[in-house]
């Protein structure tokens, strides 16, 4: 892209009605490598605005342990050992440079053209040392990130769709999402091969939760995170399972991620970070019920939460992590917490969520502040670095995409990023999900063990009973 010349992000509004989903649009692109869906499933959150699809990259960044290969559609690939979020910086930058956004009138569209994708928890490594005892079974790389010059958006307060492009060199003209849109498409089937099974079973779940019980005690750390993997085989497509998961669980921070040889299904509730304006804001989830169908026993299970004076310090526990994580890019006395302890209620779960903000110095960057404080409190624990290193001594496998965060980075210095809980990784025919939970020193073991399956009900038997 030329040095000197500007180049104009130009949006346009496309003539497609209001009340179709933009899964309906996506479908057409489902099946294709590097194509992704940032999607509010439907809910009517506060977070859930937009949804954001993308395919067709002008260049990909994939990172798996200590190298990183460079994709470009013009231009020589290459790989590097740099660090991976700077390499992305710099990538981003040297592809988008001279971009201007001609109208201002679409102030609040989020994204626009940029990198987006994926950066899993197992990247955490390259930031922080950390032993290497958990098996490594995965393919899919630690970190897979587009960098597209279009996108299409929906805002679901308005129901308009908008296609963002670079001019005069996007793929697409408007009309063809137009028409696509009109178009029915014939999806294959998924099904399970084989029953769900846990990587730990209820015996050797307690016997861990007594090991951190024991660090707990020895002052090692105040709260861990600690999680099971379930994994079946299964046949067929993947954004099958995706539309049937997100229908039942409508979360906020959903997301459909497609490469070569893999694909994520995530139906996140959580924020990591965004960054807008430069405002950052983070909502760590800490604290969580089942839902009931009895609307007295649903409202019961929220008092309790409310109450519940464990679920409240391990939320105040990661709500003081990232205020300590935000301080280091944030302006001197700008990082706040205007929300503790509020009620968010999901499909399966209620949650306790806190929200945290801060105002971007003006020396960092989006990057910076995302690799400060990467991964998330919320699902490490805190200490973050002494209680990482005990959840890889203890887990039995790397979390790869989970505990990770799908998000994008702008070309408008915004950004906003999930945590991937309730996100499963398909590869090889073989799925896997994750579930656990923040054990602190009264955590009662056969609760914690419980709550780590409430949380994936609205997920394994649902995909046990497609055909």
């Amino acid at each position: 892209m030329s040095q000197h010349k500007s180049i104009k992000v130009k949006i346009s509004q496309l003539a497609i009605d209001p009340s179709i989903d933009i899964t309906i649009l996506f479908q057409h692109f489902a099946q294709q490598p590097w194509a992704m869906l940032l999607d509010s499933a439907g809910n009517q959150h506060i977070d859930a605005r937009f949804d954001i699809m993308v395919a067709k990259p002008i260049a990909t960044l994939t990172t798996q342990q200590l190298e990183s290969k460079v994709w470009r559609q013009h231009g020589s690939s290459y790989t590097s050992t740099v660090n991976p979020i700077d390499l992305l910086e710099l990538l981003q930058a040297e592809l988008f440079a001279n971009c201007e956004v001609v109208d201002q009138d679409y102030a609040d569209l989020p994204f626009l053209v940029g990198a987006l994708g994926y950066f899993g928890y197992d990247l955490g490594r390259r930031f922080e040392t950390l032993p290497e005892q958990s098996k490594q079974e995965y393919d899919s790389p630690d970190m897979a990130v587009g960098l597209y010059n279009w996108s299409v958006i929906k805002d679901r307060l308005t129901g308009q769709f908008y296609y963002c492009c670079l001019e005069n060199l996007s793929t697409f003209k408007p009309q063809y999402f137009e028409q696509l849109v009109l178009k029915t498409k014939t999806n294959a089937q998924f099904n399970l091969s084989s029953d769900w099974r846990a990587n730990l079973d209820e015996s050797q779940y307690h016997n861990k939760l007594q090991v951190i019980d024991d660090y707990l005690r020895a002052g090692d750390c105040y709260q861990i995170n600690f999680a099971q993997r379930f994994s079946a085989q299964y046949q067929g497509d993947e954004w099958q399972a995706y539309l049937t998961l997100r229908k039942a669980n409508k979360a906020p921070f959903s997301a459909f991620i497609r490469l070569a040889d893999s694909c994520i299904l995530s139906i996140s509730p959580e924020r990591f970070l965004s960054l807008k304006n430069g405002q950052v804001q983070s909502k760590p989830i800490k604290g969580t019920r089942p839902r009931s169908n009895d609307p007295q026993q649903d409202q019961a299970a929220i008092k309790e939460l409310l109450n519940a004076e464990k679920d409240r310090a391990e939320n105040l526990m990661i709500v003081d992590l990232l205020r300590n994580d935000l301080s280091k890019h944030c302006m001197p006395h700008s990082v706040q917490v205007p929300k503790l302890f509020e009620i968010e209620s999901f499909a399966a779960v209620h949650h306790l969520v806190s929200t945290v903000t801060g105002q971007l110095d003006g020396h960092s960057s989006a990057y910076s502040l995302f690799q400060g404080a990467f991964p998330g409190g919320s699902i490490t624990g805190a200490p973050k670095i002494r209680a990482m290193q005990i959840i890889d001594e203890l887990e039995p496998h790397k979390r790869n995409i989970y505990c990770g965060s799908v998000g994008y980075f702008g070309i408008r210095q915004d950004m906003d990023s999930s945590i991937c809980i309730r996100t499963l990784l398909c590869e090889n025919n073989t799925i896997y999900c994750w579930a656990g939970g923040g054990i602190v020193l009264d955590s009662v073991v056969s609760e914690e063990y419980q709550e780590s399956l409430d949380k994936v009900a609205k997920i394994l038997p649902l995909l046990s009973q497609l055909a």
